[in-house]
């Protein structure tokens, strides 16, 4: 391609005429040729003038090469010959574009033969050391098979099983209602049973629960036209989910090895906040300690959604919660996306279809994201000391539970107009490579730790300024001890009460849940943190007549209650982020997201009362009788459970000064001397134990 430029000197008019009548001549010579010829003009004048006739007249001129001279272009490079690795080059090219798949299977065939092998040597080694990674890959090769088996063969099988199908359909009337039969009244004797054998506080906890169903029933949008299938089915799967991790050894044993190795996961945040802010970052631990892990799990679910996993396992929980209960595909989508992810980010799961669900379908979603938390500070509570067990299971169990009170709390009256295939169709997000997923999770944690942070700070400095304000106020009226935690204390005892907390510990829990609601989680687990440490030191528990820590039941059952995002700063959060989503759904976000608060938060409640009746506390069964046999032979040994029976006795003890120890239930004076001999607590001085004869 030949380039022109000409810049003469402005031409007279005579001169501008003939150049004009010269340009449509040959204009008319180049649309004969394209005529012709079938070619592209050869030439392309562009003319500029200028407003002044002082001015120069710039005019560009570029010239393209004529169909002759690319011939010959082509020719000069026909000529070219190509050198030895350039043609070697191409012929690979060209090899690997034509068996391209067959290449790829054979690679990815010898690295998981390589991968087998690696698994089969580990277990000849060491089958128990290798158990976590042999039950890894069983389950991987399992979905992955199945996975291909559906999609080659959905057909087929669907023409196996429709035998079945149809013959449960037939009788399904009546099937129904003998399974839920059978499965209340195993609930009814066990919960009989385990009532004999625990105390009545299980009891309580049920009772709790009938309660919650009845008030979301008699307060719910549309009373009489309740689906009682996902509601029953929501509970029943948080009941069956609870009973395998709480209450089954197998259960527990995985859900506390995954909570252990979470931990151990969240540990390597320490190296980037060691290089960043020093060896003495522990110092100033929320902003050094807790923060950076925000950041760490928000790149982590970056990765995650890159390669898919993430979105692979969410459509797998939500295809189960939409064939158990019922629920459309959406609502069964974003709630399993709400066990990893946050309230905001779920919802974009779905974002295309925001726009045509119903309302009771759009309040599903948010109420959704009231009862759940996100994995991203899941890590954060972890981190103050809660355990992770339990975390872990509330975050499970109350996808289920969210879906039930929504359902109970704005029944459908409308058609959802999603399909399953349309619903289940996730991206997996705008990262080209992994390394970019990894720096976008990163820089997207920035505005959520900047939004933690700043709201502790408002949070914090606002619930002291109100303490200081109460206190002055009840000053006036010789009340002084007036407080935010007190009034909350109060509104919400009846609620922790009923989920099964001791009467003694109901006023914290109490606490802990206005904390919660009326600021965030953060604040009420990090309260909450502070009482662990101090039932774990083994002090008293009452100091001159206020109690200072709850029982670990208590503890337990206000994890599962704190567990959600139900506040009213989420409440600002939810619809902005809803609206955004969709502009047209606006009046409908704004007059359902109050509800869909309540809802979170009474899921929360239900989830908190399955927990009260499935939590064994077994520490006090038989604690007398240990310490009498330990401490009165002659050498007795540090167990664990001699350990939690003083613990258990410790708590109960009422100190009024030097021998004025009063150990709590029935415990002798010689068993609490003992035991503080043993655990030496930092709140107790053993000297003030009077002797015994």
């Amino acid at each position: 391609m030949n380039l022109e430029l000409k810049s003469p000197a402005a031409p007279s008019a005579s001169a501008q005429g003939h150049s004009n009548s010269a340009f449509q001549d040959e204009e008319f010579l180049e649309n004969q040729n394209i005529s012709e010829n079938g070619s592209i003009n050869n030439r392309v004048v562009q003319s500029r003038k200028q407003g002044s006739s002082k001015q120069g007249h710039n005019q560009i001129m570029i010239e393209q090469d004529s169909p002759g001279n690319k011939e010959d272009t082509e020719d000069d490079q026909d000529t070219h010959q190509k050198g030895y690795l350039e043609r070697k080059y191409d012929t690979v090219c060209n090899f690997y574009r034509k068996h391209k798949t067959i290449l790829r299977n054979i690679i990815w065939g010898i690295l998981l033969t390589g991968f087998l092998i690696l698994v089969t040597a580990a277990c000849v080694l060491n089958f128990r050391r290798a158990l976590p990674l042999f039950v890894i890959t069983v389950a991987t090769i399992f979905f992955v098979v199945w996975d291909h088996l559906i999609a080659k063969y959905k057909h087929r099988i669907g023409e196996v099983l429709s035998p079945g199908r149809r013959l449960l359909s037939s009788h399904w009337f009546w099937l129904k209602w003998l399974i839920w039969s059978m499965f209340i009244l195993g609930a009814i004797l066990w919960l009989a049973l385990d009532t004999a054998k625990l105390g009545k506080l299980q009891l309580v906890s049920f009772g709790g629960l009938i309660m919650y169903i009845i008030l979301l029933f008699l307060f719910s949008k549309h009373p009489t036209k309740v689906y009682w299938r996902p509601v029953f089915w929501g509970i029943g799967l948080q009941f069956l989910l609870g009973l395998l991790i709480l209450r089954t050894t197998p259960g527990f044993i995985v859900f506390d090895w995954l909570g252990k190795q979470v931990q151990t996961f969240l540990g390597y945040t320490d190296a980037g906040a060691i290089f960043v802010f020093g060896e003495k970052y522990t110092n100033h631990f929320f902003a050094f300690k807790v923060l950076p892990i925000v950041v760490f799990f928000s790149t982590v679910m970056s990765m995650l959604y890159y390669l898919g996993l993430m979105q692979w396992i969410i459509r797998k929980v939500g295809w189960l919660m939409l064939v158990t209960m019922g629920s459309s595909p959406i609502e069964s989508v974003v709630a399993a996306g709400n066990i990893f992810i946050g309230q905001t980010e779920s919802p974009l799961l779905v974002r295309p279809y925001l726009p045509h669900v119903t309302r009771s379908e759009l309040h599903a979603i948010m109420t959704a994201g009231f009862s759940t938390i996100a994995g991203s500070v899941l890590g954060a509570y972890i981190s103050f000391g809660v355990s992770s067990t339990h975390l872990l299971t509330a975050s499970v169990m109350s996808a289920p539970a969210s879906l039930a009170v929504a359902k109970l709390f704005w029944p459908e009256t409308e058609k959802p107009k999603v399909t399953l295939k349309s619903a289940m169709k996730m991206e997996n997000g705008d990262s080209r490579n992994l390394l970019e997923a990894v720096t976008q999770g990163a820089s997207s944690s920035i505005p959520l730790v900047a939004n933690i942070a700043v709201n502790l700070i408002a949070f914090l400095a606002l619930l002291s300024f109100m303490n200081s304000a109460l206190a002055w106020f009840g000053s006036m009226v010789d009340y002084p001890q007036l407080s935010f935690e007190l009034i909350c204390s109060y509104i919400f005892m009846p609620f922790s009460f009923m989920m099964g907390v001791d009467w003694q510990d109901s006023f914290m829990v109490a606490k802990l849940i206005g904390y919660k609601t009326f600021f965030n989680e953060f604040v009420a687990y990090e309260h909450l943190s502070k009482l662990i440490n101090l039932r774990k030191e083994a002090g008293p528990k009452f100091v001159n007549g206020v109690q200072q820590y709850m029982s670990i039941r208590s503890e337990t059952i206000a994890t599962y209650a704190l567990c959600g995002f139900a506040n009213f700063g989420s409440l600002g959060i939810v619809i902005s982020g809803l609206t955004s989503m969709a502009p047209s759904r606006k009046r409908d976000i704004a007059s359902g997201a109050m509800r869909a608060l309540i809802a979170g938060t009474t899921a929360c409640f239900m989830t908190a009362c399955i927990a009260g009746m499935l939590s064994s506390t077994l520490v006090d069964i038989g604690c007398h009788h240990i310490l009498e046999n330990t401490f009165n032979s002659t050498a007795f040994s540090n167990t664990s459970r001699v350990v939690s029976c003083c613990q258990s006795l410790l708590s109960s003890t009422v100190v009024k000064g030097p021998n004025e120890v009063i150990p709590g239930e029935n415990y002798s004076l010689h068993a609490l001397k003992d035991c503080c001999k043993l655990l030496n607590p930092s709140t107790l001085n053993c000297s003030w134990i009077p002797n015994t004869l």
